[in-house]
């Protein structure tokens, strides 16, 4: 415990003191998330509003923990419940629009400091759903093409120049389809964006089934493509044939490269570039329940947890995750290694132009569907 009220001091930490509480957060995630909270999150909270305390609860990995909360909140709400079992939540972005229209959160982002401090539009719209001033990103997960310089001196800039790439490096190119792990699908949807001309309407919606004959020549593109490439064998599988020098280049989760090459994993030359127009990551929100039994201090704990100082030392050097909020704000909180590490290959600049939402649920489903289709069969 010492060890975590001394970066409380190391962070600055005040205190004030409101009637003592203990604040329930529950969380999707895996246990890191629990972890997070429970070691480092909490304590420094506690340590600012002495008396009160945090309890983390993880509801488990993947889309099936956030689904657990929602169904939480949708139980309580329909038993009339006056105040519901949880004062903050750490959802999926897929989750929040749900929530949003069936009255479950409150809509607390412009009463907090750290609100101004977010720009990305999935902040405003997530997955097609208007969620404005009911949520806050915790992080900003990413993916990009990782490559080694010592085979790829030049790295494509974009999709356009990555196909004219593969076809002059045969099968050093290598990606994971989209079954065996989420950067396959993200390259999948990049690709779309880049080559069907709508990427706006496939990421904000409404869905219109007239689209998905218009990505008939994208998906041709990339069959041609594949025939070119090299199947991986998942998220990690890319990373371990990237280290072996087995492919050249292939779509990664940000954190996870940050991670293999802090652990010796991959090679420290490996480098990121993130081509345009862009690839999708996705955020995990703080949400407030609409019933949250302990509001004002529920909006106080999202402060701290999205503040500049706390998102640089939790969120960044900690998870190797992008910021929730605008990076520019946790520039100054971060060392020089820190910030060359995680923004020299992909500055905030190139995140704001070419970090990318998912397609909304439906559009989503639809390209999934045509790939297998046209390209995976």
């Amino acid at each position: 415990m010492k060890a975590f009220l001394s970066a409380a001091a190391v962070l600055g930490v005040t205190a004030s003191s409101p009637m003592a509480a203990e604040l329930t957060v529950i969380t999707a995630g895996d246990q890191n998330m629990v972890d997070y909270i429970n070691e480092y999150l909490g304590p420094l909270f506690e340590a600012q509003n002495p008396g009160n305390t945090v309890r983390a609860v993880g509801t488990g990995p993947g889309d099936a923990g956030s689904q657990k909360i929602l169904e939480r909140f949708d139980a309580q709400s329909k038993a009339g419940t006056a105040t519901w079992d949880a004062d903050v939540a750490v959802v999926h972005e897929k989750f929040a629009g749900p929530m949003v229209e069936q009255g479950f959160l409150e809509k607390y982002r412009d009463r907090i400091a750290s609100g101004a401090l977010v720009t990305r539009g999935n902040a405003k719209m997530a997955l097609g759903a208007n969620v404005d001033g009911f949520v806050m990103p915790m992080f900003n997960s990413q993916t990009a093409l990782a490559y080694n310089p010592a085979l790829v001196s030049a790295p494509p800039k974009s999709y356009e120049e990555l196909v004219t790439w593969a076809k002059e490096n045969p099968k050093q190119f290598g990606y994971n389809g989209i079954k065996g792990g989420a950067s396959g699908v993200s390259f999948v949807m990049g690709w779309v964006y880049a080559f069907s001309g709508d990427a706006d309407k496939l990421i904000n919606g409404p869905f219109d089934e007239a689209e998905a004959p218009k990505w008939s020549d994208a998906f041709a593109k990339l069959k041609d493509f594949s025939t070119n490439a090299t199947l991986t064998p998942g998220n990690a599988g890319t990373l371990d044939m990237l280290s072996r020098g087995e492919i050249a280049i292939g779509p990664v989760w940000v954190d996870m490269f940050y991670s293999w090459k802090a652990s010796g994993q991959l090679p420290p030359e490996m480098k990121l570039v993130l081509p345009s127009p862009g690839m999708p990551g996705q955020p995990m929100h703080y949400v407030i329940p609409a019933k949250s039994p302990n509001k004002e201090l529920a909006e106080k704990f999202v402060d701290l947890a999205t503040s500049p100082k706390v998102q640089a030392e939790g969120i960044v050097k900690r998870f190797n995750w992008y910021p929730g909020i605008d990076a520019k704000h946790v520039e100054a909180e971060l060392d020089k290694e820190t910030w060359a590490k995680l923004f020299t290959d992909i500055s905030p600049e190139d995140l704001a132009a070419n970090g990318k939402a998912f397609p909304i649920a439906s559009y989503n489903k639809a390209i999934l569907e045509a790939y297998e289709r046209q390209v995976g069969n």
